[in-house]
């Protein structure tokens, strides 16, 4: 079983920073799409931010550059910058390749003051 492990979740004011990270077994290979997902109480689950084996990210229009997502193998993470209390949900870290679809257990987020 594939696990996917986060890391970095906590609780920050208006305006802050967080840094989370998902480390992934070596199985997880180039090929599979890495990316941030989210889901705040009431609401279904959305896209934040993807990147592929080679380094190219793709972000929610939500972001509006705030966030920066990066990868090392394996290894993601997500710089969050500028937080706002709407950027309050569970993190969920995710890798995809064709019909392989894994997901971390999740980490929260919360924003307020």
């Amino acid at each position: 079983q594939v696990q996917l492990v986060e890391s970095g979740g906590g609780r920050v004011q208006p305006g802050g920073s967080l840094r989370l990270s998902c480390a992934a077994p070596e199985s997880i290979s180039r090929l599979y799409v890495m990316g941030w997902y989210r889901q705040a109480p009431g609401k279904q689950r959305e896209l934040v931010a993807t990147i592929t084996g080679l380094g190219v990210a793709d972000y929610a229009d939500f972001v509006e550059g705030r966030f920066t997502i990066s990868r090392d193998k394996n290894t993601i993470d997500l710089q969050m910058n500028r937080l706002r209390p709407e950027d309050t949900a569970v993190y969920y870290c995710n890798a995809e390749y064709f019909s392989m679809d894994y997901w971390g257990q999740g980490t929260q987020v919360t924003v307020s003051s």
